[in-house]
């Protein structure tokens, strides 16, 4: 039995948009798993993103960092001055997005054989130690200095505290 899969460009309404289906799959399957990539720990606070970027040169990459979203591009320009017999190899661009966690900072990248790696640390948090004085308030609304006092540790992450 041939059981058709079903969507929203199955209804009636959507009647002569199914190049639209076929073009939104194509996509779905192409930018998935393109271009592949690892995320490695190096050391003890080291983290670092290696994508295969075979074909594509530091010119035709570009990595931005908007807040905590690190977003890679890949764009290879079709040379107009080649001929091909038979291109299997085809130019195509990408663009990967990785949601970073908070205290993770970027330290560079670097393309090599045609791996692209991003190097990024974990920021540790600088952790300030200081005694609180405890008062305590007289009858009279008066406040009297005791020699209570307890430790608080405060952390300040290091953007807020520049």
């Amino acid at each position: 039995m041939n059981n058709p899969r079903l969507s929203l460009f199955d209804h009636p309404f959507f009647l002569g948009f199914d190049h639209f289906e076929r073009e939104l799959d194509r996509l779905k399957k192409t930018s998935d798993g393109y271009p592949p990539y690892n995320v490695e720990q190096i050391g003890e606070h080291g983290l670092r993103i290696t994508l295969a970027v075979a074909g594509f040169g530091m010119k035709d990459l570009d990595i931005e960092l908007d807040h905590n979203q690190l977003t890679i591009r890949g764009k290879q320009e079709d040379d107009g001055t080649r001929v091909y017999l038979h291109r299997g190899i085809a130019a195509r661009q990408f663009q990967r997005n990785f949601v970073l966690a908070d205290g993770i900072e970027v330290l560079g990248a670097a393309l090599d054989n045609g791996l692209l790696h991003i190097d990024m640390r974990r920021v540790q948090p600088e952790s300030t130690a200081r005694k609180i004085e405890i008062h305590s308030k007289s009858a009279n609304g008066g406040v009297i200095s005791g020699p209570q006092a307890i430790d608080v540790e405060v952390t300040a992450r290091k953007e807020e505290a520049e």
